[in-house]
């Protein structure tokens, strides 16, 4: 990588100073400068520190009276269901005495709406289209189209799949692919929510007949599977309870093995070294008549008793399958946490943080921002709403609350619950990922590649998430936690000092000016400002010749923290 001008380093930090005071923003900023710092031979930063687990207490059963909410729509309407979400925030603004900031630019929305739903940026075409339509419905359309696209099924599989199939030396001959595939067509189908957890809870057969099976190869051990279940599909960190009862939680250590005996009869196969001759796509479930026996799928704290529904009754099974009855406990109207629970998730996935947070730790001393909003939205998802994921997201991307700039005023700038304005939130490691590819075009052919992509970790998409991630399981939306080595990577990279790609975003420009827009709608989805097009064309004109000048300017812009941004 050649040296290049403290001019370009000061653009890169600086392109996302017009956001405000926001604290991610500021995170990147930082990093920036001491990779900056780092290229001149200075001593490394620390990486900034992850956040301390948060501790499980009690579970939030609905026993006390909610606040009235307004009537939820009879039937599915995306747009009654969006003017809901925004009386019941406005409710809360206004008893709290919190203006809410403007709507959101179309440059802002676009983005936006692209990276959560499908988690990747528009191309420059598309984001020149959507900027120039004068269509007073471009947004709910935009909206229809987003959904649409095979995208989205892959956003939710890299959602789906980190979460189901944990890092495990135990699992590391399990085939992640056929999980991930399957979430991918289940979510782009839109598979109703109760209908592809219930195909997950239930499911039997091989990988090859039927990929949900994955599920178990990759959590087996009855434990595992109990917590999983209650964490993700019902918002419950049930984990504590499981070697005694815990003094800070109503859940005792019988429940939790209540819970646990639907799962007491699965018989899962192992996989094998696949360089052994080991066939994973051969391997399975079954439900067998008695207790399982395989070794190491009970823990020493393993207690028998009978199956009993969370906080509900005990069934009557006798000799039939266990874990059918708890797919149709878990899914029904008479569960109060599996609706709310991932309508908590799907709002926390669009603005960063939930109704609860954490999602996985829905309790009565951790009470919802909004509960009456939280319990109209689930009621509706789970009867009238068909538990249709598509359309609540549709709802709730309709809703003014969602299209608020990010940009805080004076007045809301230290709320942080009551979504006066959207959260800044940080790009994942695989948003990042199709967001280079898609403006590079390395790798775009395929985000999930076997192969490799030249100036990307060796391995492609998977190795350059891994790198990101540095060994957490996830990342926040909320918080810049890449240190100096994921900095470096990026602003050293072959990708990023690669002239051909700045030639092919810019392509036959005619002038500096256009070429200057091109780079900012590929990269940016927006065009610069007046200043920002005086700055860089004067800088192409003195950079050695215009291949050099785009080169660099498109590195500087795709380090810079408003591409690794949604704001």
């Amino acid at each position: 990588m050649r040296l290049r001008p403290l001019a370009l380093f000061a653009l890169a930090a600086g392109l996302a100073v017009t956001l405000g005071d926001v604290g991610p923003v500021d995170a990147q900023t930082a990093a920036q400068k001491k990779a900056a710092k780092l290229a001149k031979k200075a001593d490394p930063d620390p990486a900034p520190a992850k956040p301390a687990p948060v501790a499980a207490a009690k579970p939030a059963a609905p026993t006390k009276a909610l606040p009235t909410a307004a009537p939820v729509p009879a039937k599915k309407d995306a747009a009654a269901l969006a003017r809901l979400i925004d009386a019941e925030v406005a409710k809360e603004l206004a008893a709290a005495k919190v203006d809410a900031s403007p709507r959101c630019s179309d440059e802002e929305f676009l983005r936006r709406a692209c990276l959560d739903i499908t988690g990747v940026i528009p191309t420059a075409d598309k984001a020149r289209e959507f900027l120039d339509s004068k269509d007073p419905d471009k947004r709910a359309k935009l909206l229809d189209e987003l959904l649409a696209d095979p995208h989205y099924g892959r956003r939710m599989a890299d959602i789906w799949t980190a979460k189901l199939f944990p890092v495990d030396s135990g699992n590391r001959f399990v085939l992640k692919e056929p999980l991930y595939k399957w979430f991918e067509g289940q979510f782009n189908a839109n598979t109703p929510w109760d209908k592809l957890v219930t195909c997950l809870v239930a499911a039997t057969g091989t990988v090859e007949e039927n990929p949900a099976v994955t599920y178990f190869l990759a959590n087996r051990s009855v434990d595992k599977l109990t917590d999983t279940t209650a964490q993700h599909f019902m918002g419950i960190q049930l984990q504590c309870a499981q070697c005694h009862n815990h003094p800070f939680t109503s859940w005792k250590q019988t429940e939790y093995w209540g819970m646990a005996t639907f799962y007491s009869k699965v018989r899962v196969d192992n996989p094998k070294n696949a360089n052994k001759g080991g066939d994973n796509t051969k391997i399975g479930v079954t439900e067998g008549a008695g207790r399982a026996k395989g070794k190491d799928f009970f823990p020493e704290s393993a207690k028998t008793v009978p199956a009993k529904f969370l906080g509900g009754p005990e069934p009557s099974l006798g000799d039939a399958a266990y874990r059918p009855a708890l797919a149709k406990w878990m899914t029904s109207a008479d569960n109060p946490f599996f609706a709310k629970a991932i309508v908590n998730r799907t709002w926390a996935h669009l603005f960063g943080r939930g109704f609860v947070n954490p999602v996985d730790d829905m309790l009565e001393e951790n009470p919802a921002s909004h509960p009456a909003l939280l319990d109209a939205l689930a009621r509706h998802l789970g009867t009238a709403g068909g538990f249709d994921l598509k359309y609540l997201v549709k709802a709730v991307c309709l809703s003014d609350t969602y299209q608020r700039t990010a940009k805080p005023t004076p007045a809301n700038k230290a709320d942080k619950l009551l979504f006066s304005h959207m959260t800044v939130k940080v790009l994942s490691p695989e948003q990042l990922y199709d967001s280079l590819a898609q403006v590079t075009g390395v790798g775009k052919a395929e985000p999930r590649a076997k192969g490799q992509g030249k100036g990307l970790p060796a391995g492609g998409r998977e190795r350059f998430v891994a790198f990101f991630l540095a060994g957490a399981e996830e990342t926040s939306p909320v918080e810049y936690e890449a240190g100096i080595p994921q900095a470096l990577r990026l602003m050293n990279s072959a990708v990023m000092n690669n002239p051909a790609a700045a030639k092919a975003v810019v392509g036959s420009a005619a002038t500096p000016a256009e070429a200057v827009e091109r780079i900012y709608l590929a990269a940016l989805s927006r065009r610069p400002t007046a200043a920002e097009t005086k700055d860089l064309t004067a800088y192409v004109a003195s950079a050695g010749g215009p291949a050099t000048g785009y080169a660099d300017i498109l590195w500087a812009v795709l380090n810079s923290s408003e591409f690794t941004l949604v704001r």
